[in-house]
């Protein structure tokens, strides 16, 4: 069985909401997922025009749809890399993320702020990476 291990090692700045260091080890499969925009399965945006929170919320959906598609869940993300195009959602974003990652254990993470995503009216992306323990 997979074992995923979070460290803060001593010697670097203690993060604010992620692990510096997931270290895996056992027989495991490792899932990459593409990264995911706030978009419903329509096509369409969720949420009015410039709506962060909710293109945040259908985001973490979309991963956890993509997840269980293989068997997954959130437990088993050991890396996120986020997308926004205004760092003044971050508190947002880490409100939504909370709701759906370990907070004692979260997943190693990079956060950039970008000018433009793929889609015109995109606010946010993620794209994720788990390891899944193989039975």
């Amino acid at each position: 069985m997979a074992v995923h291990r979070h460290l803060n090692p001593p010697a670097i700045p203690a993060p604010r909401g992620y692990s510096h260091v997931v270290e895996t080890k056992g027989p495991s499969r490792t899932i990459y997922l593409a990264g995911q925009l706030g978009m419903k399965p329509d096509g369409k945006f969720a949420g009015e025009r410039g709506d962060f929170r909710a293109q945040a919320i259908q985001c973490f959906e979309n991963v956890k749809a993509a997840l269980a598609a293989v068997g997954a869940t959130f437990e088993h993300v050991v890396k996120l890399n986020n997308y926004l195009v205004d760092m003044a959602h971050l508190p947002v974003y880490f409100e939504v993320r909370d709701r759906y990652v370990d907070t004692k254990n979260p997943p190693a993470s990079t956060t950039i702020q970008i000018s433009k995503l793929a889609r015109e009216d995109a606010l946010y992306e993620v794209e994720a990476i788990a390891v899944v323990p193989e039975n």
